[in-house]
């Protein structure tokens, strides 16, 4: 046991001195760009905010609906598509496909569903994850 903690903490001692040389890297970047005449970031705070829900409802579609995480967002995301879809949804990235597969979990097996049913429901998934997303970030 004290083997597993010596280990993790010595991971956590470097993971802290990455962080540290990172974040010291940024500031130089960041000082030598003002000393170049740059200006800071000419992108307002409204765009940034709206990349940055951008980016992490792309990370909750693409990663945590289909891990079947058990995390409060994902699980109410999930529970407003299914009473919006009216049926109950498994999402699976079969290997060797591409796309995403979406199945109406039905008594009989799943089914899969159509093309034009499949791209309703993941513009529907893509609007509920942004609103989600939108209304928890700080």
């Amino acid at each position: 046991m004290t083997d597993n903690s010596f280990y993790v903490r010595n991971m956590l001692l470097q993971y802290d001195k990455q962080l540290v040389t990172a974040r010291r890297l940024a500031r130089y970047r960041h000082a030598l760009r003002m000393a170049a005449g740059e200006e800071a970031s000419a992108i307002p705070a409204d765009v940034k905010r709206k990349m940055m829900v951008e980016r992490i409802a792309r990370e909750v579609v693409e990663n945590l609906i289909l891990s079947g995480s058990d995390n409060p967002i994902v699980l109410s995301i999930k529970q407003q598509l299914e009473a919006e879809a009216g049926f109950p949804l498994i999402f699976k990235y079969p290997p060797t496909e591409l796309e995403m597969q979406i199945f109406r979990d039905t008594p009989e097996g799943p089914v899969e569903l159509k093309t034009g049913e499949k791209a309703e429901l993941m513009d529907r998934l893509w609007a509920i994850t942004l609103d989600k997303v939108d209304d928890t970030m700080l």
